[in-house]
């Protein structure tokens, strides 16, 4: 007996679906399907475990406080002293955790693949700055937080990870429980400059 798999959007009752009518040029935000996200913790001072990684991924794990390191297939964000989350910069196949796994092994070291558990929205415009911080402590002015640095925080209830990809773009990640709720949250937040509503059912 033949089984198929289907994978369904944490965004499927949305109306419009995903928000797709929220393109202008004040704020617009898009799901970036697809993604391998891992988390990776380990010690930061030992060369053995960054080379792990390094040679599994591509990239050197940033060691600075909240600093992304940007590879040709992966990109690595600190969240902590010996914390990484790491995504793919292109839709792909989970398969860091399984590749990671055996070059890690006997060192203090962890991976895990959370692809499922997320969702990655990247939302842009004149206005994203302000709709973000309606419901974000951060300070986000470009002068405290800009391209190359990334911070766990909240947004409203839902905590995310937020990374500056330019003055007037951010990605915003979210455990998949909370999509629905933050993505609506977004709409909300923004409804002032894009005059779109979306009913919650």
């Amino acid at each position: 007996m033949s089984v198929s798999r289907r994978q369904v959007s944490p965004l499927v009752n949305l109306q419009p679906p995903a928000a797709a009518s929220m393109k202008t040029a004040a704020f617009s935000m898009r799901r970036k399907p697809s993604l391998e996200l891992a988390s990776v913790r380990g010690d930061s001072n030992s060369g053995e475990f960054r080379h792990a990684v390094a040679h599994a991924t591509g990239i050197e794990l940033p060691r600075d406080p909240n600093t992304v390191a940007l590879g040709e297939a992966y990109i690595a964000l600190w969240l902590g002293p010996d914390e990484w989350l790491l995504h793919s910069t292109a839709p792909r196949e989970a398969t860091l955790e399984r590749t990671l796994r055996p070059l890690l092994a006997g060192q203090f070291a962890a991976v895990v693949d959370v692809s499922s558990g997320s969702i990655v929205v990247e939302v842009t415009g004149s206005r994203a700055r302000e709709v973000l911080q309606k419901g974000c402590p951060l300070d986000l002015h470009p002068r405290a937080f800009s391209a190359g640095q990334c911070a766990q925080s909240h947004f409203f209830k839902a905590a995310l990870v937020l990374r500056p990809l330019g003055t007037d773009t951010f990605e915003a990640i979210f455990r998949r429980s909370y999509a629905d709720y933050a993505t609506r949250m977004l709409i909300d937040a923004a409804e002032e400059f894009t005059n779109t509503k979306t009913e919650a059912h």
